[in-house]
């Protein structure tokens, strides 16, 4: 143990803690805007700097480590006249524009401003010029960043891609696209991973709430909304209420005060996927099929294995995502219960996730001519429609039917484990013909980034694998490739913890939420009647009444896909 004094308290932690954590200890808190834990601890703001005895110059908290004998003074004259000029700094850079920034009222930068009552500013204001192409799903906003490296750091460690890289020295330093390369030329998966972790708003995903707006004021539209099984597991955090207050029957009725026409369940088509990608797997077991099957309901996946190990594309399962299929579904089905034409409906889907605004663009997706999906807002871009609406007192109300019925196996989706599972149910029932305990498989739940199970299943012995993060799935895809892994079947999830983790999600400063959202899925699973996808009463009628079987021509058309087929 190391024993110092902070701030006159006398604090023991143990050797290797930083000044940043040991104060924390005490319930000393330092500012700080660059920082995250584990993974960017670069001391880059200079915000979080403190005056130690006997050393002359000031030190970052956030990355010096508590030695014995220290002391250290975190609101000394001297500490808190260079944090304040260090912030001062940083905003005479930054575009300050708040009242039109998403992030106004959930920004770091802002919070560590306004607690140090920063009123004024006596730098020159001289922000970098913004170039970006407005029509990509990420956006980037050079005149906001703080150049606090947290998105170099969250893409290189967490995701292995290195999209962004830090150029120039001293007033000229910024951050840009690796080796200066075109964003559409560059291997981004659109995870919106460097979004969630950015401090302000120099990173966001497109808002794309405007045409929501104006296809909901268009009396020739029907608007049909779907919602993803993440977005209900952070609802609460987007509009600012309790988690036990943000039910999902207030979700639906808060989505209906919008003014749209139909608000269903993307858990439907979550358990439609598994119908196909289970019968899938069991089609491709029986054939005797050499190596992994690979899921393929998460874009930012797809678009990482197809920049980075193009050789296993064909690997994908067919199915298209939830998203996807839910789109397909209602452009067709759908529209010949209501009777209209399918130009009529347009289909807007509610995703934790900043790629599904790309995957719904993709042209191979679509069924015919026309967008099967017309456009994808993030639950952040859900919350920002509902300011106005005071959730918490809205009445619970039920999703619509028939595309609103869903399983517990549908919401785990999820989850990261909870495609795996989902599939593992019903790929058990339809090879013996009769359900498991719906908890025979949970096995592959938690947040461990590479988790490994064999089950068996009637004669069958299956070895599963399942990723979340790319780092994680390139070290996955590596090892099958070296042959040092063999797999049936293999999920991965582009985010840590899976869609709960995702790039579309509320933003809580420093706060990692996938587990914690992921539980609040299993829950929910946990409390349903129905807990295996096959059980689905209006997949059954869906396959009853208009799409023959799973893996049928029409399913091929409808719910299938060739991501060789897709652009980048």
């Amino acid at each position: 143990m190391v024993n110092a004094i902070i701030d006159g308290r006398p604090v023991s932690v143990p050797e290797k803690t930083s000044i940043l954590d040991a104060a924390r200890s005490v319930g000393i808190i330092i500012p700080t805007l660059c920082y995250l834990k584990d993974l960017n601890p670069v001391g880059a703001c200079r915000v979080c700097v403190v005056e130690i005895e006997g050393q002359e110059k000031l030190s970052a908290a956030c990355n010096t480590e508590l030695c014995e004998g220290m002391v250290i003074h975190t609101a000394s004259p001297k500490a808190l006249t260079a944090r304040k000029v260090n912030v001062q700094l940083i905003l005479s850079q930054h575009n300050v524009a708040c009242t039109s920034c998403v992030r106004s009222g959930n920004c770091q930068l802002q919070t560590v401003a306004n607690e140090m009552n920063l009123i004024d500013d006596p730098f020159i204001k001289s922000p970098l010029p913004n170039k970006w192409d407005r029509s990509l799903p990420l956006q980037r906003d050079a005149s906001k960043c703080v150049q606090c490296l947290r998105c170099i750091n969250v893409c290189e460690k967490v995701q292995s891609l290195g999209v962004w890289q830090l150029n120039g020295t001293g007033l000229r330093t910024k951050i840009e696209v690796r080796d200066g390369k075109n964003f559409k030329d560059i291997n981004c998966a659109l995870c919106g991973q460097c979004i969630t972790h950015c401090p302000v708003g120099a990173l966001t995903a497109r808002d794309d709430t405007n045409k929501v707006l104006s296809a909901i004021a268009d009396p020739d539209k029907i608007v049909v909304v779907q919602v993803a099984p993440a977005v209900r597991a952070a609802f609460g955090d987007a509009v600012g209420i309790a988690p036990e207050l943000a039910t999902e029957g207030r979700m639906v009725s808060a989505i209906r005060r919008l003014g749209v026409n139909y608000v269903f369940d993307t858990n439907f088509s979550a358990d439609l996927t598994i119908m196909e990608e289970g019968s899938e797997l069991v089609e491709r077991i029986k054939e005797g099929k050499s190596g992994p099957m690979f899921t393929s309901c998460c874009p930012g996946w797809v678009r990482f294995l197809k920049h980075e190990y193009p050789q296993y594309v064909g690997n994908l399962s067919t199915a298209k995502s939830p998203q996807q299929m839910f789109g397909a579904v209602v452009k067709s089905y759908y529209a010949q219960l209501l009777g209209v034409n399918s130009e009529k409906l347009f289909c807007v889907s509610v995703m934790p996730c900043s790629a599904k605004k790309y995957e719904c663009d993709v042209a191979a997706l679509n069924a015919g001519e026309a967008k099967d999906v017309d456009v994808v807002i993030t639950t952040r871009e859900l919350g920002r429609m509902l300011r106005s609406v005071d959730v918490s007192i809205l009445p619970e109300e039920d999703f619509d039917q028939p595309l609103g019925i869903s399983t517990g196996a549908g919401v785990i989706f999820g989850a990261t484990g909870g495609v795996m599972e989902a599939a593992l149910r019903s790929a058990y029932f339809l090879i013996t013909g009769k359900n498991p305990d719906a908890d025979a498989f949970s096995e592959v739940r938690g947040l461990k980034g590479w988790k490994e199970a064999v089950f068996t299943i009637g004669e069958i012995k299956l070895k599963v694998a399942i990723a979340s993060g790319l780092a994680n799935a390139r070290a996955l895809v590596e090892a099958i490739d070296r042959g040092e892994a063999q797999y049936d079947f293999v999920e991965v999830m582009a985010c840590p913890g899976g869609c709960a983790g995702g790039g579309g999600q509320p933003i809580s400063e420093g706060c990692e939420l996938a587990g914690e959202r992921g539980e609040r899925l299993y829950t929910l699973d946990k409390r349903n009647a129905l807990r295996f996808s096959h059980e689905n009463p209006a997949v059954q009628a869906l396959y009853r009444d208009f799409m023959g079987a799973p893996l049928s021509e029409k399913a091929h058309h409808l719910l299938h896909t060739n991501q060789n087929d897709w652009a980048l």
